[in-house]
């Protein structure tokens, strides 16, 4: 599971890909790092209408997991694609799942975990190893 805080760009409107198939997509501006990244997500199913409430302008926290696929092309060319497919959808700075939910509200409070330092970044701040190297 990812979030992402940012602001949203686009909302698309629900498209009905096949009789048992339907996508909406929404664009989320992220502006943490040296240059604003606009990332493209994807709502299925019953989650579109998640974004039935959320305005172009707003500050929104996307919660998604990353898919990704294999096809092969007719000519027998094989690609690969990543999705990013959204599953709860809160308006920025609220924690009481009040906001679009979807169903899963208890996650909403769980600490993302910290990311570990590598075994190089451990061994270069630690000034007292004993190793030589």
């Amino acid at each position: 599971m990812y979030k992402l805080t940012g602001t949203v760009k686009v909302v698309n409107n629900t498209v009905q890909v096949s009789e048992k198939f339907s996508k909406r997509e929404f664009v989320v501006t992220d502006s943490t790092g040296m240059y604003p990244q606009d990332i493209l997500f994807q709502a299925t199913q019953d989650k579109c209408s998640l974004l039935d409430g959320v305005q172009p302008g707003e500050q929104i926290e996307v919660s998604f997991n990353l898919r990704g696929r294999e096809w092969t092309s007719p000519q027998g060319e094989v690609k690969y694609f990543n999705t990013l497919e959204a599953w709860r959808i809160e308006k920025a700075g609220m924690n009481s799942g009040m906001a679009a939910n979807s169903g899963m509200g208890s996650m909403s409070n769980d600490p993302i975990p910290a990311s570990t330092p590598s075994p190089i970044e451990a061994a270069s701040s630690d000034e007292d190893d004993d190793l030589p190297f």
